[in-house]
């Protein structure tokens, strides 16, 4: 069963600051962690993609305007939600996808936790 897990730092504790505030050292901290989740899931087999995504400020929200495309910056300011990134997993069951998105949403940063957003990508019910 592949699961999408989306690494999201919104509806995460009040106080949580957003990653644009962390310092080197707490960024380093949590990307290396993310690493040995990978690592982790690559020695069972269960690892098929990861990626960070740039920051929102780099974003374009697109809608089909016709005979051309409207383009805006995105994600809009008044949104709370940063999606820092996806991790595509191939697991056995529901329970082990949610096993691996707790634990990068524990992985290290100020404030505790981001929260990671489990979709199955093959008609599983997640």
């Amino acid at each position: 069963m592949r699961f999408m897990l989306l690494q999201n730092y919104g509806g995460v504790p009040d106080g949580t600051p957003p990653m644009s505030e962390w310092t080197p050292v707490e960024i380093e901290a949590h990307i290396e962690a993310q690493h040995v989740i990978n690592d982790e899931l690559k020695e069972r087999g269960e690892f098929v993609d990861a990626q960070a995504l740039t920051s929102p400020e780099q974003a374009k929200f697109v809608v089909s305007g016709g005979a051309s495309p409207v383009v805006t910056d995105g994600p809009f300011a008044e949104s709370k939600e940063l999606l820092a990134g996806y991790r595509t997993i191939d697991v056995e069951t529901l329970e082990r996808a949610l096993e691996v998105a707790a634990q990068a949403s524990a992985a290290p940063g100020p404030g505790g936790t981001s929260g990671v957003l489990a979709r199955s990508m093959d008609g599983s019910r997640a």
